[in-house]
């Protein structure tokens, strides 16, 4: 996985299926995931839930769904994923889902901007996030994260989206990016 200067990015643990259900079973944060949003109603679903992306994670190493876990005391503080786009082709999305006592405290953008640079090391020319439209702190991250708007799409995950397109860093010929995320 990754660090960044707050987080260490890596698969979940078993043990933090509580944490995980205490952040998915919310609305707030629900509200916002899938085609069709639903809060888990278990701790089971969460259970089964990391198990599946741990499994993921090992079947296609260059993808991922990682806990971000905060260094400075080991809390969990959400989730940020490199995979690829449904309906897609090919193209990489980076996204996050935090939990509630952790927004607003730069998380979301520390943990995207290492989505993506890993994502660029791995030789993606770009990647992608499709955030629902009334969700103003997730487009907040994403022009944070100096990602173009492309406008709204339904290509992907059956809804209506905002897509945001982020390019690699020009390289200086030397392997290392001219700028940083």
């Amino acid at each position: 996985m990754f660090e960044t200067e707050r987080c260490v990015v890596r698969d979940w643990r078993p043990e933090e299926a509580d944490r995980a259900f205490d952040l998915y079973r919310r609305w707030e944060v629900a509200q916002w995931l899938g085609a069709t949003p639903q809060a888990l109603e278990t701790r089971e679903q969460t259970e089964q839930g990391i198990a599946r992306w741990n499994e993921l994670n090992a079947e296609h190493p260059e993808e991922g769904r990682w806990a971000i876990e905060r260094k400075s005391d080991g809390t969990v503080v959400g989730t940020v994923l490199l995979i690829k786009l449904p309906d897609g082709d090919g193209e990489f999305e980076i996204g996050w889902h935090l939990h509630p006592d952790s927004w607003g405290q730069g998380y979301a953008t520390e943990a995207g901007a290492g989505a993506a640079q890993q994502a660029f090391a791995r030789g993606l020319p770009e990647v992608f996030a499709v955030v629902r439209p009334d969700n103003a702190a997730s487009i907040a991250v994403c022009r944070r994260l100096g990602m173009k708007e492309l406008g709204r799409t339904d290509r992907y995950y059956g809804t209506e989206l905002e897509l945001f397109r982020l390019d690699a860093p020009i390289g200086r010929g030397d392997g290392r990016a001219t700028h940083t995320l």
